[in-house]
């Protein structure tokens, strides 16, 4: 089991950012639930978060997953950890497939 205490630290947040049109956004919010998360911690992430933000007729989703590196990122083969990376079924709901994501680094953090 893994603990806080031998848990590699975050150094950098990936963000992804993508849009629904809202009468999908429940069916695309369990299908990412279900296939997104884990992906994400097998190639090294230390945590994700959805978020989702609903106005109108569209739905704004957010994920952001915390890494111990840049490498991490592209799970050790090299390429370019900016490039976005795409379920198999986002082009059935997502408005637009976006082509990047952004990368910060964590300057401070009050939850570890």
């Amino acid at each position: 089991m893994s603990t806080a205490a031998n848990r590699p630290k975050a150094k950098f947040v990936r963000i992804w950012r993508g849009r629904t049109r809202r009468e999908v956004a429940d069916a695309y919010q369990a299908y990412w639930l279900a296939q997104g998360t884990r992906p994400l911690v097998e190639r090294g992430a230390i945590g994700v978060r959805m978020l989702r933000d609903d106005r109108g007729d569209t739905s704004a989703f957010m994920t952001i997953s915390y890494w111990p590196s840049l490498e991490a990122m592209t799970g050790g083969r090299g390429g370019d950890p900016l490039a976005a990376h795409h379920l198999a079924r986002d082009a059935e709901f997502l408005m637009e497939l976006p082509e990047r994501v952004e990368i910060l680094t964590i300057v401070d953090s009050t939850d570890e």
